[in-house]
C-alpha cells in the first residue's frame, strides 16, 4: 500500500505556469496582497478546526490577535456581546486562562477530555471592514465522551485580519449554537 503524496507548497503554481496561468496575485498590485480571499479564509478555518480537535491549544492561542474576542452568545441575535449574557466572552487573558484549565486536568468538564471531530462548511463572505474579512460558515462538532456521542451545530462568524508577515489572525470568533438557549452541560473543549 503506498502512502498518498502531499503536494509541496507552491507546486500547483508551477503547474499553473506550465499551462500559462500566472500564480495568484502575480500581476496584481500591493492591495491584492492584503485582501483575504474566501479560499484562504476557509483553509485558515480548517486549520483552526484541526488544532482544536487535536487539542493543540497553544497553537490555537497563537492564531489570535491580542485584541481578539472569542464569543458564544446565548441570544443568537445578539450583536452587543459586552452588554448581554454569553456562554463565553473571552479576551486574550480569558482565552489563556480557559486553555490552562482545559490542559490542567482539574476542570470536571474537561477530565477526561472529550474526543472531537468538527467540520466547517458553507463559507460565505459577509463583509470587509478596515482590512478585516468577515466570514460566516456552518460548523458540526461531534463529541465522544463517557460512551456517549453528542452533536453540536452552530453558525460561526470569523473576523480575520492579516498579522505581521502576512499570515491570517483571528480578531473575533462568534459561535452561535443552534441550541444556545437550551440547557448546555459539560462542554469541556473549545468550540
Amino acid at each position: 500500500m503506498s502512502a498518498a503524496k502531499e503536494e509541496a507548497p507552491g507546486a500547483h503554481h508551477a503547474q499553473d505556469a506550465e499551462r500559462g496561468t500566472p500564480p495568484p496575485m502575480a500581476s496584481q498590485g500591493p492591495t491584492a496582497r492584503t485582501r483575504i480571499e474566501l479560499q484562504e479564509a476557509a483553509e485558515f478555518i480548517w486549520l483552526e478546526a484541526d488544532l482544536l480537535d487535536r487539542q493543540d491549544y497553544s497553537e490555537w492561542l497563537a492564531l489570535w490577535t491580542v485584541t481578539g474576542h472569542y464569543v458564544i452568545p446565548i441570544d443568537r441575535d445578539s450583536v452587543d456581546y459586552a452588554a448581554h449574557l454569553n456562554i463565553v466572552f473571552d479576551d486574550h487573558a480569558m482565552r489563556a486562562a480557559r486553555v490552562q484549565r482545559l490542559k490542567s486536568g482539574l476542570s470536571m468538564s474537561a477530565s477526561p477530555s472529550a474526543r472531537t471531530v468538527r467540520t466547517a462548511s458553507r463559507f460565505r463572505r459577509q463583509d470587509d471592514v478596515n482590512g478585516t474579512a468577515v466570514i460566516r460558515c456552518a460548523q458540526h462538532l461531534v463529541e465522544y465522551k463517557y460512551d456517549r456521542t453528542r452533536l453540536l451545530a452552530a453558525d460561526v462568524t470569523y473576523h480575520l485580519t492579516r498579522a505581521h508577515g502576512g499570515t491570517l489572525a483571528l480578531e473575533r470568533k462568534v459561535v452561535r449554537l443552534v441550541n444556545s438557549d437550551d440547557a448546555l452541560f459539560g462542554i469541556g473543549y473549545l468550540l
